[in-house]
């Protein structure tokens, strides 16, 4: 696969073809279980099969080839705030610019939809010290540390950042 550049190009909408993209995307980076790729696929089945379902998709694409995807969307309990639910780059691509990408038009969408607040959950694992950092380093704050959440030492990281 060649070197992600400038020429990548969002794309906002979804389709069948795109599924085995999101498997292997949530697949290469070395991240999410079996059980947590099987989640992402069917929250991708459900978007593709009710539009209304409240989830959106950003696809980056470079030469027709998805390299990342983000999906959010409102948390219905609240007024304003969205929450993304997924944000994966392939592992070819990671450091170029692709997760910044996907994470601005999250953003954008955000503000473009008259909401304020996007909550983002990842993992307490050392692996996820570089996604720690990433989300710090793009303005979001640490709004809870629930330790052994997912398992003993595996806590819930939730980020949050007013838009």
């Amino acid at each position: 696969m060649p070197t992600v550049t400038l020429n990548v190009r969002l794309r906002f909408e979804i389709n069948p073809r795109d599924r085995p993209s999101i498997e292997a995307i949530t697949r290469s980076t070395g991240f999410f279980s079996e059980a947590e790729v099987a989640i992402a696929l069917s929250v991708f089945d459900e978007a593709l099969a009710d539009p209304k379902a409240g989830y959106h998709y950003a696809l980056a694409e470079q030469e027709g080839m998805v390299v990342g995807y983000a999906c959010w969307g409102r948390d219905p309990q609240t007024r304003s705030s969205y929450e993304l639910y997924w944000i994966a780059v392939d592992s070819r691509c990671r450091s170029a610019g692709v997760g910044s990408l996907l994470l601005a038009s999250v953003e954008a969408y955000v503000v473009e939809h008259g909401h304020g607040q996007l909550y983002i959950e990842t993992a307490g694992r050392q692996q996820y010290e570089p996604t720690r950092s990433f989300y710090e380093h793009k303005g979001y704050v640490q709004a809870a540390w629930l330790a052994d959440y997912f398992a003993p030492g595996d806590a819930r990281v939730i980020y949050t950042k007013r838009l």
